[in-house]
């Protein structure tokens, strides 16, 4: 079997992995953010006509699910696989959402860089010749996120500057060997770095140490430079976390400020929304990379970015023992062929 790993921790695919189709759901105050235009439905109601915020995530996950079925004009017979996840515990916003789709399914959890492992594992199985169809799917709900993390939304507690807004959103993409013409041609495997930060209100600071280290090593395994990418999008740093991460770029003698963006500031006008440092959460990357960046590439605006989520690996356990939070990031390489 041919050896398709390189360097220390990623992957080059002998053959590309093709994205064939994607579709994003959110919610009202995303809908009313910068990329309203992009997202495949925008609903108004943050309960998604349901009577508890985790079955509201769950309805928005198999909505999600069923939508992108339409799109690409498949059966769910058709699917091989599901990689999922969300930010609950047990994923349970996952697996009520999609348990009525009966798809074999891989349920995940890397906190808010849950996307770049449902590509990442995706992708793998394509590859390896395990499934011709595969949709990656992930979900979160600031309704749902704040009753496992923090405080019920009725407590009203107060958020400092540095804290991010969870998204009430859900992306997917479904993958296939070959059609497609925006496709998979690498990942690199995050590895867990944690530089000891307890403040679970600044998310961006915890997550920047492990986006640094993941970027960084996807440039020395590909023998890339930032230049080589169009765009680097990282998931849910916002504006806190974005800065530490120029920072510790720049210390290991890369400048990407030209090329990063974060999906966090893009959701959102933070100022005008009072977002404060951005937006984070599995949906945020999820619904903006199957909305807005997806979209660009296939249409050949953008040539080649690397796509890099990340996670805060916190529970209210840990948390409430004192635990630091650690990070983790992966990234996924994705580029433009002529169709």
């Amino acid at each position: 079997m041919k050896k398709q790993f390189i360097g220390k921790q990623s992957i080059s695919f002998s053959e590309p992995v093709s994205i064939l189709e994607h579709c994003s759901i959110v919610g009202k105050k995303e809908g009313e953010g910068p990329l309203a235009d992009c997202f495949d439905l925008i609903c108004e109601d943050p309960m998604f006509g349901t009577t508890s915020w985790e079955s509201a995530e769950s309805t928005m996950q198999k909505e999600t699910a069923q939508m992108l079925l339409v799109k690409a004009g498949l059966a769910k017979e058709q699917i091989r696989l599901i990689f999922s996840g969300d930010l609950l515990a047990q994923t349970i916003a996952s697996s009520f959402g999609i348990m009525d789709l009966e798809i074999p399914v891989f349920g995940l959890y890397g906190a808010c860089s849950t996307m770049g492992e449902a590509l990442s594992l995706g992708a793998m199985s394509i590859a390896g010749g395990y499934a011709d169809y595969v949709i990656s799917i992930t979900s979160s709900h600031f309704g749902s996120a704040e009753k496992e993390f923090r405080f019920p939304l009725e407590y009203g507690n107060q958020r400092p500057l540095s804290a991010t807004w969870t998204v009430t959103g859900c992306g997917a993409c479904l993958l296939a060997p070959c059609g497609g013409s925006a496709v998979i041609t690498g990942v690199t495997v995050g590895k867990i770095v944690d530089f000891g930060l307890k403040d679970s209100l600044n998310m961006g600071g915890c997550m920047a140490p492990a986006a640094c280290d993941t970027i960084y090593q996807n440039l020395m395994d590909f023998n890339r430079m930032p230049e080589d990418y169009d765009r680097i999008f990282t998931g849910d740093l916002g504006s806190v976390g974005q800065t530490i991460l120029l920072d510790l770029m720049k210390e290991k003698g890369f400048d990407i400020s030209k090329q990063h963006e974060d999906c966090g500031l893009l959701i959102y006008n933070a100022k005008a929304q009072d977002t404060h440092a951005g937006g984070s959460g599995c949906g945020c990357s999820a619904s903006v990379f199957s909305s807005w960046i997806l979209p660009r590439v296939m249409s050949g605006e953008l040539r080649r970015i690397l796509f890099v989520p990340t996670g805060a690996l916190l529970s209210k356990v840990s948390f409430n023992e004192g635990q630091s939070i650690p990070g983790i990031a992966q990234a996924v390489v994705v580029e433009h062929i002529p169709s």
